[in-house]
Parts: C-alpha cells; structure tokens; sequence
C-alpha cells in the first residue's frame, strides 16, 4: 500500500504525518553509521589512498586528509546550525532555496540529483570489477562483472523500498567490520615499516608540493557522503540534536581515521618509493599495494577476508547513496518540481519507493549502456568498468558535491542574515565564509587536475564535457524555476520547504 501523490501534496490522509518519509526512528549513531557508509572507510584506504599515492606520488596525503577535514568540519558548522532549523529530505535543495532563493534552489536540486546518481553508479563498476575478479581467483570461473552490477541492483533496489532502519543496521554491521579489518592493517603497518619508521607524511613539507592540487582533489571524494546527515532529518529522533551530533561525529571519526589509516598505508609501501616517478610499477599501483603487504605479512586469510569486506564496504557505499537519491527525488516531487507520482510512499514503512525504483532505473540504464560500450574497449587499457565507470562518474559526483556544499555555505549566510535566530556569527558568518572560499578552492583544483583523476596522460573533451555534466544541467534547470514562479505559483511557493506552510515567505527567506 502507498500514500497516494494527492495526499503528499495536501497532506491530507488518514495519517496527518504521511508527508514525511518515514516515522522518527533514527538516533546519532545510526544517521553516523549511514553516512560513514556512504564514505566507505575500507575502499577509500585500500582503493582511494592507494591510487592517490600511485598518481601523484605525494607522500604528504595523510596530512591532506587533515586538513580536508578541518575545512569540512568548518563547513559543518553553519550547516549544523541551519540544519536545526530545516528538516527536510531533500536536505541541499531546501538549504540553498531558503538561503539564496528559490531558483538556485531548483538548480541545486538537479545538481544534486546528478551528483548523487554519478556517484552511486559509478561506484558500482568498481563493486562489479571487484566480485568478478574474486570469484576468478577462488574458482577459476570468469563471469561478467555486469552481471554481478545487475545482482547488486536487485538488492539494492530491495532494500530501497523497504524500511531505512534495516539499512542503518545492515550498514552498521558492515562499517564496524571494515574499521577492524584496517585497525588491523594500521597496527601491522606501523610495527613493519618497509623502510623504517617515519613522521614525514604528516609533515606540512611533504604535503606543499607541486601535487598538492591533485592530491586535494583525490582526497575530497573519500569523504563524500558525510554531508548526506539532513537528508535523514524527517526519519531522525530529534533532527535539531541529530543531525549536528552525527554530522560532526562522522567527518571527526572519518578525518582522523584517513589520516591514520593512509599513513600506515604510507611506511607499507615506503616513503621513498612513493615519491620515486619509477618507484610504484603499474602493475602494483592502487590496491595491489594494499593487499601485497596483507599477504606478506598476514597471510592468505587476511587477504580473502579483507577482499570480502571491501566488497562488502562498496556495497554499503552504494545503498546509502542509493537512499539519498531516493529522498531528494521524494522531496522535490511532494513539493511539485518534479511529478507528484515521484513522492509516494509506502504506508507501513515510509520508506521513498517511488524516488528508490527511479533510481534503480536509471542505474540498470547507465550500466547497460557501459555494457554496451565495453565491446570496443582495449584490455590492454584496464579493467574497463573501473577506469571508466567508476572513474568517470565518482569523480564527476565528487565535483558536483563540492559546488554544491560550497553553495550551502553562501546559502547559511543569506539565511541567517535577516534574522540570526538567536546564532552566534562564528555559526552563521565566519565558519561559512570560510567555508564557502575553502570549498571554491577545492572545486576549481578538482576541474584543474580532472586530467590527473582521469588517469590521462593529457587532456581531450571527456576532461571538460564530465564535469560539465555535474553543473550545467543546474544553471538550466534556474530559468526553469522562474517559469514556474509564473506558471504555477503554488508550485513555486512550496520549494525547499518540504513539510513546513509556505503561504508566505519567512523571516530570513530568500525567494
């Protein structure tokens, strides 16, 4: 049974609260377990940490993750303090439509949705490598990574229209095992450096190189996710006390983790061969250089348990991206910017099934259509689902969340800004002026170094037209929103307030 789109737009119905996605069931720790999943402690260490120092042969990238969660931590605290104010499952879209405007709302709101969507599916080709290659090893028997992408969908798409308490356990489950496994590797790696013990990759020396760029632009995507706190605001406890708590929980346990874990990672391979051109061959770069030293120093069993963990640990990634797209898709259609037939929930569990199978959908055909286009791939150029799958849409999502997080922080002064609520200005000006300009930096070095996350040795179009996917569908989608203004001003009235009354704009308000 489902709440019919009628209902949602008038909040009509046997239950008044059904505007909602799903009763309030969520404390800290699960919204924190949601979004550290969306991180995926495990794949950024062995995966993200290890193709950073095989790229940009920069030995200061545990410093890097630092200082990234410092300016994100910074970035939290304005959104924290806007965060009590506006609950909302669309959570970046109704911030920066009661900021900045409706318009930029309606644009951020597609960016969103591109971003959200680049990096969910994207992800799924390193899921899909990583299974296949697995099951080779241990049975010799090749099966397609798609079809293991399309077994993964399934499930997904299961977990989606059911209850989103089931998925924070499920996560938490898989969380908690990913920090032992690498709590165990940190403990092997600082007592067997490969060449002594050293403090260098925390060293501001080692990080202010001529990489620094890219090594940011790498680094941002290990934490895209913990911004994804507010979208869980109408399914948590007491919003105004959850989703500051978890967000500042998460970006802390996730920046010190990084940066612990990556230098561990650091003295495993060895400082000098991570800044030596020629020290890393190919064939060891990115994950090979995680797991090599697993199997040299804790064996086969280690090996295999900790390849099933990060399976397991891109799978959580995928279903908690998988629960923002839907939400952001539920919110703009109970608020009319997209179809109201979008916004339907289910009764028992209120769980987005609507926003869940767009999703899905969308998933099955982008896959397929890198399916399709695998039959003219050069082998000898990679594993092809995560050289352009993965590649390709992460780091195109990455960019998008960043622009977006860097409008937020513009989008908290504008709301504060007629009427302060009683927040200190650290909260409501300085953090996110800070916030704003750090963010802008980090963006334009992603779009510097696009190249260098490609893995291209120069740049061609796919360098600039991937990053133009993730914003220039927003900058469009504005005169939209004035349109409807004129249109359809009911419509326009309800964006980026989700369940609040919009008869008229509020204090603070911008239109």
């Amino acid at each position: 049974m489902s709440v019919s789109p009628q209902q949602l737009a008038s909040g009509s119905g046997t239950d008044p609260d059904r505007r909602r996605t799903a009763p309030r069931k969520l404390g800290v720790l699960s919204v924190a377990f949601l979004i550290v999943a969306a991180s995926a402690p495990l794949t950024v260490i062995a995966g993200g940490a290890t193709s950073a120092f095989s790229v940009t042969h920069v030995l200061g990238i545990p410093l890097g993750y630092v200082i990234l969660a410092v300016a994100l931590a910074i970035f939290a605290v304005g959104y924290a303090a806007m965060s009590r104010y506006i609950t909302n499952a669309g959570a970046f879209y109704a911030y920066v439509s009661q900021g900045v405007g409706r318009p930029m709302g309606v644009g951020a709101s597609i960016v969103a949705l591109i971003a959200y969507n680049a990096m969910q599916i994207g992800i799924y080709g390193m899921f899909g490598f990583q299974v296949s290659m697995f099951v080779l090893e241990k049975t010799g028997v090749d099966i397609p990574w798609w079809l293991f992408v399309f077994a993964c969908i399934a499930v997904i798409a299961w977990m989606g229209v059911n209850r989103v308490d089931l998925s924070a356990k499920v996560l938490g489950v898989l969380v908690a095992l990913e920090f032992v496994v690498v709590i165990v590797f940190d403990v092997v790696a600082f007592a067997n450096p490969a060449e002594g013990f050293s403090a260098a990759p925390m060293s501001p020396a080692a990080l202010f190189v001529p990489g620094v760029g890219a090594v940011l632009a790498f680094g941002i995507a290990a934490f895209m996710g913990f911004e994804s706190a507010a979208i869980y605001g109408e399914e948590s406890k007491d919003p105004r006390r959850t989703i500051p708590r978890a967000t500042f929980l998460a970006v802390g346990v996730i920046g010190v983790f990084y940066a612990i874990s990556s230098w561990a990672l650091a003295l495993a391979i060895g400082p000098e061969k991570i800044v030596d051109p020629t020290g890393i061959t190919p064939a060891e770069a990115g994950p090979p250089l995680f797991f090599g030293f697993v199997a040299q120093h804790l064996g086969v069993l280690w090996v295999d348990l900790m390849s099933i963990l990060f399976i397991t640990s891109v799978f959580a990634a995928l279903v908690s991206f998988h629960n923002a797209v839907a939400r952001y898709i539920f919110s703009l259609g109970r608020e009319g910017v997209l179809p109201a037939r979008l916004a339907a929930v289910r009764a028992r569990s209120g769980a987005p099934w609507a926003g869940s199978v767009v999703q899905t959908t969308v998933a099955v055909v982008v896959v397929a259509a890198f399916v399709i286009g695998e039959t003219g791939w050069n082998p000898e150029n990679g594993p092809y689902p995560v050289i352009t799958l993965f590649t390709w849409l992460t780091n195109t999502g990455a960019f998008g969340l960043v622009v977006l997080m860097a409008l937020v922080s513009v989008a908290v002064i504008g709301y504060f800004r007629r009427d302060p609520r009683g927040v200190g200005i650290g909260s409501r000006l300085v953090a996110p002026v800070i916030a704003a300009l750090s963010l802008a930096v980090v963006a334009v070095l992603i779009v510097v170094n696009f190249d260098v996350l490609l893995g291209q040795a120069e740049s061609n179009a796919l360098t600039f037209v991937l990053p133009a996917i993730a914003i220039v569908p927003g900058v469009l989608a504005v005169p939209w929103a004035y349109r409807l203004r004129r249109t359809k001003p009911d419509v326009y009235r309800r964006i980026g307030h989700g369940t609040e009354a919009v008869d008229a704009p509020r204090l603070g308000e911008s239109e």
